[in-house]
C-alpha cells in the first residue's frame, strides 16, 4: 500500500463492536466496504497520472496542479480523527453512504473543473470522504462478521486497495489519452455510483456504540518509540509524495517516454507496491526493523538512480517499479512498530497518529516538492525524496525496533 492501505488496516485496532447481523457474516458488505476503498485510492492517486494534461488544460503550472494532492492529504489528516466523533449518534451505515456521496461528488467537480479553485474544492471534498472512510471502515468489518474470520474479511477489504493501486494510475493515464483527463474522473465517478448502490443493498443497520474521543492521542504521542516512529513516517511519506507526484512530468521530459509507455511504467510501479506490501507483511514477521528500514532505503537508492541514470528509459522504468516495491512495504513496517509500541487499549490511538501524521507528511510533500518544481526543477523534487528517505532509514538503523519486536 500504499498509503491508504495503513489507514484501512489501522481502523482494526478499534475497540471490538462485537454485534454481528442475525444471518451471519455479511459479506456482501464487506466487498461494498472493498468497492469503496478502490474508489477512494483510485480518485486519490489520478492526478499523477493526469498532471500533465491537467495543468496543461486549466492554464496552470505543473507544480500548482500538484496540490491537489496537497489539499486531499490536509483535509484527510483533519477529518480522520473527527469524523467518528462529529457523526457519533448517527447510523453507521449511514455515514459510510454519505462518505461514498462525497466521493462521487468529488470526482463530478474535478471532471467538470474549470479552474484550480474549482479542482481544490473537488480534492477537498475528497479528503472528507477519506479521512471519515478510514476512520471507520475496518471497524464496521469488526460488527459485519465474527472474529475468527476478520482476517479474511480485512484481506478482502485490501484488495480493494491493492487493485486501485496497480490499475488508477496507468488506466488513468491512458483514458486521459484518450478521451481526456476529465473522462478518466467521470468513469471513476461511475464506479463510486456502483459502489453505492451496492452499499445501499447490502450494508445492515449498525446503531453507533461506544463515543470516540481524542484523550488518548497525546499519551501515545509521548511514547518515546512512537515519536521517533511518526519522525520516520513524516520522513517517508514527505520524501515519496515529493518526488511520486510529479514521476509522470519527470519520465516525459528526462527519458521522454510516451504517454504509451509512461502508462506501462506506472502498471509496473503499482504492481510491484502490491508484491512490497506482500513481502513486507511476511519479513514483519520475522524482522520488523529490517522492514521499516530497507523500504525507505530502497526509495533513496531508486530516487538517486533517477537522478544518476534517468534520461535512460529502461534506467528509469527499473528505478520507478523499485521505487513502488519499496513504498508498498512501507505501510506494513511503519504500523506494526507504532502499534507493539502502544499498550493495548492505546493501540487505536496509536493508529489514528499514524493515519493523521501520514496524511500532514503527504500534504508537505506535495507543498515542498511543488516549490522545489517550480524553483528548481524537477530533479530537485527527486533529490529531496532520495535525502528524506535516506535519512528515515538512518534514523531506523540507529533508533527503530529491536530485532525480537
Amino acid at each position: 500500500m500504499t498509503r491508504s492501505a495503513a489507514g484501512v488496516m489501522n481502523a482494526v485496532l478499534q475497540d471490538p463492536e462485537k454485534p454481528v447481523p442475525p444471518s451471519g457474516p455479511a459479506w456482501g458488505a464487506i466487498i461494498s466496504l472493498s468497492l469503496g476503498t478502490f474508489g477512494l485510492v483510485t480518485a486519490e492517486f489520478l492526478p499523477v497520472s493526469l498532471l500533465t494534461p491537467l495543468a496543461h488544460d486549466l492554464g496552470i503550472s505543473e507544480g500548482a496542479a500538484g496540490q491537489a494532492m496537497t489539499a486531499t492529504a490536509i483535509v484527510g489528516a483533519i477529518s480522520a480523527p473527527t469524523v467518528a466523533i462529529i457523526t457519533k449518534r448517527l447510523d453507521r451505515r449511514t455515514v459510510m453512504w454519505t462518505m461514498t456521496l462525497l466521493l462521487i461528488l468529488s470526482d463530478v467537480l474535478a471532471a467538470g473543473a474549470w479552474s484550480l479553485a474549482v479542482l481544490l474544492t473537488a480534492r477537498v471534498v475528497l479528503g472528507i470522504a477519506l479521512g471519515g472512510f478510514w476512520s471507520m471502515s475496518a471497524a464496521l468489518a469488526m460488527r459485519l462478521v465474527p472474529s475468527h474470520l476478520l482476517p479474511r474479511a480485512m484481506s478482502i477489504i485490501l484488495t480493494g486497495v491493492s487493485v486501485a493501486t496497480v490499475c488508477a494510475a496507468p488506466i488513468g493515464a491512458y483514458v486521459g489519452e484518450i478521451w481526456g483527463w476529465r473522462s478518466a474522473f467521470m468513469l471513476a465517478a461511475a464506479g463510486g455510483v456502483a459502489t453505492l448502490l451496492v452499499q445501499l443493498l447490502t450494508i445492515p443497520r449498525l446503531p453507533p456504540i461506544g463515543v470516540a474521543s481524542f484523550r488518548n492521542l497525546l499519551d501515545v504521542a509521548k511514547i518515546p518509540m512512537v515519536k521517533i516512529a511518526l519522525l520516520v513516517v513524516l520522513l517517508v511519506a514527505s520524501g515519496h509524495f515529493a518526488g511520486i507526484t510529479y514521476i509522470r512530468a519527470f519520465l516525459e521530459k528526462i527519458p521522454a517516454l510516451d504517454v504509451e509507455t509512461i502508462s506501462l511504467v506506472l502498471l509496473a510501479f503499482g504492481i510491484c507496491g502490491f508484491f512490497g506490501n506482500l513481502a513486507g507483511g511476511l519479513l514483519a514477521e520475522y524482522n520488523l526493523k529490517a522492514v521499516a528500514a530497507l523500504a525507505p532505503l530502497l526509495i533513496a537508492i531508486a530516487a538517486v538512480s533517477l537522478l544518476t541514470a534517468g534520461a535512460s528509459a529502461l534506467a528509469s522504468a527499473i528505478a520507478v517499479a523499485a521505487w513502488g516495491f519499496a513504498f508498498g512495504a512501507v505501510p506494513v513496517g511503519l504500523q506494526t512498530w507504532m502499534v507493539r509500541r502502544a499498550v493495548p487499549e492505546q493501540a487505536q490511538s496509536a493508529g489514528v497518529l499514524l493515519v493523521t501524521v501520514f496524511q500532514v507528511a503527504i500534504a508537505a510533500g506535495a507543498i515542498f516538492g511543488g516549490l522545489l518544481v517550480e524553483n528548481a526543477g524537477i530533479t530537485s523534487a527527486i533529490a529531496y525524496s532520495a535525502v528524506a528517505t535516506f535519512v528515515a532509514a538512518l534514523i531506523v538503523f540507529l533508533l527503530g525496533p529491536k530485532r525480537e519486536t
